[in-house]
């Protein structure tokens, strides 16, 4: 069955599987219960092989046995958020609105059929494929599927495609490295009135982020560094000085060498808030590197993915940096995009919503490209 009558005959069905999805919670470390139903998804739909791994990846291999050239294709069953109940899902004629149906669920229901038609179609790539919906994409869980897979196929992996991206018209070329702290102060603190005089956490804290606010990022033509106070806690009541509070805080960069100025940078301000009656505790929360990949392998690659872009009516391709998957194949020097499947709107917002003019077409594409990656060297 070609694509397009594939695509036709499933549509309805992409409907239905992409609503169970984003019914299921499925915050990052806690992607339980879309593994399971992932990992049922593709038995169901004649997947041999099928597991599912200690950081809770759904990984179905096709033809990996010997291979050291796998393709590996990816999308996160994670969201950013914290809700473990069901997420408020509804829909209209052009839109579908719900958290995180975007970001990834409707990517994660394209990679999904993707496997089910190179199963129905008994594709086997000579150098061998795994389809991964894997864990920990967002935030803190600090891309630990994606480590994962690299740990257990270290050094067979030669490309890497992760669908995560609310564009169709865009891919993800290069990655966003960063560098996440829980910074705590602690302070004697005491009595408002009592102890008037003694340290205050709060205050401490906010000297720090005062300093941080002050930093003059590293400039260079074609890169882009930043930094981020995400949210700041702490204190008992109103009446006292408080003895603790904490915040957690970020800088990112498209380059290497700048991710290590501001790593200095915030050390210096760290070390200089410390005192004898103020404790300063930072906590590396996330770790993403950058990017140590050879232009010339990574390049192949983005053209490969271009060309399938465009023979599905892209007109014009963007290219951009983020932090995604691709950060642990980039810094390991496997070539990695990440791409799009729909389009739409709001990511990592409660108003988030894909388009669904885009989704059929999105559909049609992923498993073109799939295709084109796996199938062209026989």
């Amino acid at each position: 069955m070609n694509v397009k009558e594939f695509t036709k005959q499933n549509i309805d069905e992409f409907y239905k599987t992409l609503k169970e999805l984003c019914l299921i919670p499925a915050p990052s470390h806690h992607e339980e219960k879309r593994a399971e139903y992932c990992k049922n998804w593709l038995e169901a739909n004649g997947a041999k092989g099928v597991y599912v791994d200690e950081a809770l990846n759904v990984v179905f291999p096709i033809n990996v046995d010997g291979s050291n050239e796998l393709t590996v294709f990816e999308a996160h069953t994670d969201t950013v958020f914290p809700d473990m109940e069901p997420l408020p899902y509804r829909e209209d004629d052009e839109r579908i609105y719900c958290p995180a149906v975007g970001d990834d669920t409707e990517s994660l229901t394209a990679l999904l059929y993707t496997a089910k038609y190179y199963i129905e179609n008994n594709i086997v790539p000579e150098k061998g494929v795994l389809f991964v919906c894997n864990s920990c994409e967002e935030g803190l869980g600090n891309l630990k599927g994606t480590r994962q897979i690299f740990k257990d196929y270290e050094g067979r992996i030669s490309q890497f495609v992760t669908y995560d991206s609310s564009s169709l018209s865009k891919i993800t070329t290069d990655c966003v490295g960063s560098h996440r702290y829980e910074v705590t102060v602690k302070t004697p603190g005491g009595h408002s009135f009592g102890k008037f005089g003694n340290k205050n956490a709060l205050a401490e804290l906010s000297k720090i982020v005062a300093n941080m606010y002050e930093i003059q990022v590293p400039l260079k033509d074609g890169t882009k560094t930043t930094y981020n106070v995400g949210s700041i806690e702490g204190g008992t009541s109103i009446n006292t000085i408080a003895q603790e509070a904490k915040m957690l805080c970020e800088y990112r960069s498209t380059e290497y060498e700048y991710l290590g100025i501001m790593k200095e940078k915030f050390a210096e301000i760290f070390e200089a808030a410390r005192a004898d009656d103020v404790e300063v505790i930072v906590n590396l929360l996330g770790d993403r590197p950058c990017s140590n990949i050879d232009p010339k392998l990574q390049n192949k690659l983005v053209e490969k993915c271009a060309a399938v872009y465009k023979a599905y009516g892209t007109e014009e391709v963007l290219y951009d940096s983020g932090s995604t998957d691709c950060n642990i194949p980039l810094s390991l020097g496997v070539p990695a995009v990440a791409l799009g499947t729909y389009n739409g709107f709001g990511a990592h917002t409660r108003e988030e919503y894909v388009e669904k003019s885009s989704i059929e077409i999105g559909f049609e594409r992923t498993i073109a490209l799939c295709l084109a990656l796996t199938t062209e060297d026989k």
